[in-house]
C-alpha cells in the first residue's frame, strides 16, 4: 500500500484564539516553500489541521522535510478509500501490516464526519476490528495500551486511514514572532541558541566577528556553514561579518588583561546593537550557558549588560554542555563545530579573565577608549553575505523566500 496523504497536526497553534489564522498561513507558507521541489505534491488547509496530498511522490522524504518545520506538533500517514465498509476493512488491514512485524496489540479508533454513514462509530470499530482479527496472525486487540491505532475517518466524499504518526519540530512558525540578531561564534553553542530561537518562530540573522588575520579563512568558512546547516530550519539568512581586529588591537593595548573579555563582549553588543538597528531586529541573541566560561558567570552578563538596552535572548542559559552537544549532534551543526579552527574569541583569550567583573570598573578603563570611533568603523566596514536553503550559491542581492 502507498500512502498518499499526510495529515500535519498544529499543538501550539490551536491555542492562539484569534490569531491562529496568522500562525497557521505562516506555517502553509513554510509547507508549500519546503515542498516546492516535489512535483505534484499539493498542501491544504482545513479548520483544524493541515492536509498533504502526495500524489505519487516518496512520503518518507516529504515527512523528513515537514520534520524540519517549526510549528508542527505531529505527522500522520493516511491513505485514501472510498465508503465501501469491505474497502475500508482491507485497508485498515493493509495500513496495520505497515506499521511493522513487532506489532502485537491494536485497537481501532473511528471518527464518523459523515453522520448519514449506514454504522455509527462503534459499530464500525467491531467491525472493522473484527475483520482485521480474523484476517491477521498473532495479534489482539488493547483498547488500553495498543501497539498500534487504526484511525478511520469517515467524512462525506472519503475515508481516510491511519496508523503510523511522527514527532514534529514543535514550537512556532518561522517568521512568527519577529527577528533578532544571532552572535554566531563557530563553537557548539551557539548555532544551538539559533535553532532554539528559530523554533520559537523567530526569524535570525548572523553577526559573526572576524579578525583577520589572528583568525583564518577556515574559520570564517566554518561560520558560513553552519549558517548554511541551520536555513534548513529558518529558511533564507542573512550573515553579516564584523571586521573586529582593530577592536580587538585596542582592546589588547588599553585594557588590562584580565577584563579584556569583559570589554570586548561590550564592544560586540554595542556593534551588534547598531545592525540591529539597520536590520529591524528587536533583540540579541547569544549562545551563553550560565557558568560554562568566564563571560558567562552572572556579574559577567550584569557587566556586558549594560551597554545595550535590547532585550537579550539566551536559550541555551540552564543547559549543560551533554545537553547542548545533543542538539547540536541531532541539527546537524556538531561536526562542523568542532573543526580546529579558532575565531576571535579564543585567539585573544586572557590567561586568567574576570569572572566577576564590575561595571565601575569597566566603564573606568573604557573611558579612555575611541568606542564610538571603532564601533562606527567596524559597523561600516561589515560585510553582508546571504543564504538560501538547500544550496551552497551566495548571492548578493536578498531574496525574501515568504
Amino acid at each position: 500500500m502507498i500512502y498518499d496523504h499526510i495529515i500535519v497536526k498544529y499543538g501550539e497553534l490551536s491555542l492562539k484564539g484569534k490569531n491562529k489564522h496568522h500562525f497557521v498561513n505562516q506555517l502553509r507558507d513554510t509547507i508549500r516553500r519546503k515542498l516546492k521541489p516535489y512535483e505534484g505534491v499539493t498542501v491544504k488547509k482545513a479548520f483544524d489541521r493541515m492536509v498533504i496530498e502526495l500524489h505519487g511522490a516518496d512520503h518518507e522524504l516529504i515527512v523528513e522535510k515537514l520534520q524540519e518545520i517549526f510549528g508542527i506538533q505531529g505527522l500522520t500517514l493516511a491513505v485514501k478509500c472510498d465508503l465501501e465498509l469491505e474497502n475500508i476493512q482491507k485497508t485498515a488491514l493493509e495500513a496495520l501490516k505497515q506499521a511493522g512485524p513487532a506489532v502485537k496489540t491494536f485497537k481501532v479508533s473511528t471518527k464518523r464526519n459523515y453522520k448519514q454513514y449506514p454504522h455509527d462509530s462503534q459499530e464500525l470499530n467491531h467491525l472493522i476490528g473484527g475483520y482485521v482479527l480474523k484476517n491477521s496472525e498473532d495479534i489482539t486487540v488493547d483498547v488500553h495500551h495498543p501497539d498500534v491505532e487504526i484511525k478511520v475517518e469517515i467524512k462525506p466524499e472519503a475515508t481516510y486511514i491511519s496508523c503510523i504518526d511522527y514527532p514534529g519540530a514543535g514550537g512556532l512558525p518561522i517568521g512568527s514572532s519577529g527577528k533578532v540578531m544571532l552572535m554566531l561564534s563557530g563553537g557548539i553553542d551557539s548555532p544551538v541558541a539559533g535553532y532554539l530561537t528559530m523554533k520559537r518562530g523567530i526569524r535570525v540573522e548572523m553577526v559573526h566577528f572576524h579578525s583577520p588575520p589572528f583568525t583564518s579563512d577556515r574559520a570564517r568558512q566554518k561560520v558560513e556553514d553552519l549558517t548554511q546547516v541551520l536555513t534548513k530550519y529558518g529558511g533564507a539568512i542573512k550573515m553579516h561579518v564584523v571586521p573586529f581586529t582593530d577592536v580587538q588591537k585596542a582592546i589588547k593595548k588599553q585594557i588590562p588583561d584580565n577584563y579584556s573579555m569583559t570589554i570586548m563582549r561590550r564592544y560586540m553588543l554595542r556593534i551588534t546593537e547598531k545592525l540591529a538597528a539597520q536590520n529591524d531586529a528587536l533583540a540579541i541573541a547569544t549562545g551563553e550557558s550560565l557558568g560554562q566560561v568566564a563571560s558567562q558567570t552572572l556579574p559577567s552578563m550584569n557587566t556586558i549588560n549594560e551597554v545595550t538596552n535590547l532585550p537579550i535572548i539566551r536559550p541555551l542559559i540552564t543547559m549543560d554542555k551533554i545537553e547542548i552537544m545533543e542538539i547540536s549532534r541531532k541539527i546537524g551543526t556538531y561536526d562542523i563545530s568542532i573543526r580546529p579552527y579558532e575565531d576571535c574569541c579564543t585567539v585573544f583569550l586572557p590567561s586568567a579573565p574576570k569572572t566577576k567583573p564590575r561595571r565601575e570598573k569597566a566603564n573606568r578603563f573604557e573611558q579612555y577608549m575611541e568606542i564610538d570611533t571603532l564601533v562606527e568603523e567596524a559597523v561600516n566596514n561589515t560585510e553582508t553575505v546571504h543564504f538560501k536553503e538547500e544550496t551552497e550559491t551566495r548571492d548578493n542581492a536578498f531574496e525574501d523566500l515568504f
